[in-house]
């Protein structure tokens, strides 16, 4: 009696700490979007729709181009077997641990116009200015790409070590060709990986404010309209445009849910994940290896710019394709000045 009675008091505490977080929030914002002027406004001007429709298309393909490149690694890293292939499936997940406002700070030093890359070219090719211009919608699926392939990675990889090989085996010894076990066997035992990596990534684009602020130049979305909106001081219409964002979300989540299917597939049989398959020829292991080595340089060059840009001091790189001055003054001062040290502790 008195277990069940405390159940109840705990399920209404959360019930009422779920709406305090949750519901009132939701409840405010309706709120305050449920104004005539701001509606109307919403509804006839074009911009608007065109942050929206961005929003949406953004959203849509940097899945895409997250998916293309993460379920091949994941594929590479759990099926085959070369030297160096535990560290790199480590280190190629690690730009999951950068806070998207680093991760696009880094592409910048990297990619910009001003950035290691761009400066080695025009130095190479005696330009006198910069060769490219990062910004727009390229320059967000560029780095959506880079910063959203790991959930498509990492939940694949997931999905693999957890397949049958006796559901393999079966397909193999009903005649099915390695295509056929691929698309009738291991992708729909797939699915719920790839649609939950999808989902993420699409909510994860949607809300997406640090690319498209930095890199988006004059082309909106609507996570950069609604401050823009706000800035201006029309609030009704920022909570009309926040509202039009969810509610794409929910219809984003809904459909991609949808894709899943209502079928609940089971491996019934060993429980034994496939092993990593080594690569016979030497020639070829070796190549894999300097493949999956070249590649993980590549997806960590944004975490290496950040660490050598950290230890620049202040002032003392204008120019030059390369810092001329590295050392640790940024970090004495970072851990010695109180107003630098402050938000750090704020975040932690």
């Amino acid at each position: 009696m008195v277990r069940s009675k405390r159940s109840d008091l705990a399920a209404a505490a959360l019930t009422l700490l779920l709406a305090w977080l949750v519901i009132y929030p939701i409840v405010i914002v309706a709120a305050d979007a449920a104004h005539p002027s701001a509606l109307r406004d919403f509804f006839t001007r074009p911009g608007e729709w065109a942050a929206l429709w961005a929003s949406i298309w953004i959203s849509l393909v940097s899945v895409i181009l997250a998916a293309a490149i993460g379920i091949p690694l994941a594929f590479l890293f759990e099926w085959f077997d070369f030297p160096g292939r535990k560290t790199l499936g480590a280190l190629i997940a690690l730009p999951v641990v950068l806070p998207p406002l680093v991760g696009v700070i880094a592409f910048l030093f990297l990619y910009g116009e001003s950035g290691f890359i761009a400066r080695a070219v025009q130095s190479l090719l005696h330009l006198q200015n910069a060769p490219w211009r990062l910004q727009g919608a390229v320059a967000i699926l560029l780095v959506h790409a880079y910063s959203m392939y790991v959930y498509f990675y990492l939940f694949t990889r997931a999905g693999l070590a957890k397949l049958d090989v006796s559901m393999l085996e079966a397909a193999q010894a009903l005649g099915a060709d390695r295509r056929a076990t691929l698309w009738r066997v291991i992708v729909p035992l797939l699915r719920p990986s790839l649609v939950g990596a999808a989902i993420l990534t699409f909510m994860t684009a949607l809300g997406s404010f640090s690319a498209p602020y930095i890199f988006g130049g004059g082309f909106r979305v609507m996570t950069t309209q609604i401050v823009a909106t706000k800035l201006n001081g029309d609030l009704p219409l920022a909570m009309v445009e926040t509202v039009a964002l969810a509610l794409v979300a929910m219809a984003g989540l809904i459909i991609l849910r949808r894709t899943e299917g209502d079928d609940i597939l089971v491996a019934l049989g060993k429980g034994i994940a496939p092993r990593p398959r080594p690569i016979r020829r030497a020639s070829v292991r070796w190549l894999a290896a300097g493949a999956g080595w070249g590649l993980a340089v590549l997806l960590l060059l944004p975490h290496l710019t950040l660490a050598l840009v950290s230890l620049v001091p202040y002032g003392a790189w204008t120019t030059e394709v390369l810092p001329p001055v590295i050392n640790f003054d940024n970090y004495r001062r970072l851990f010695s000045e109180t107003e630098r040290l402050r938000p750090l502790w704020n975040s932690l």
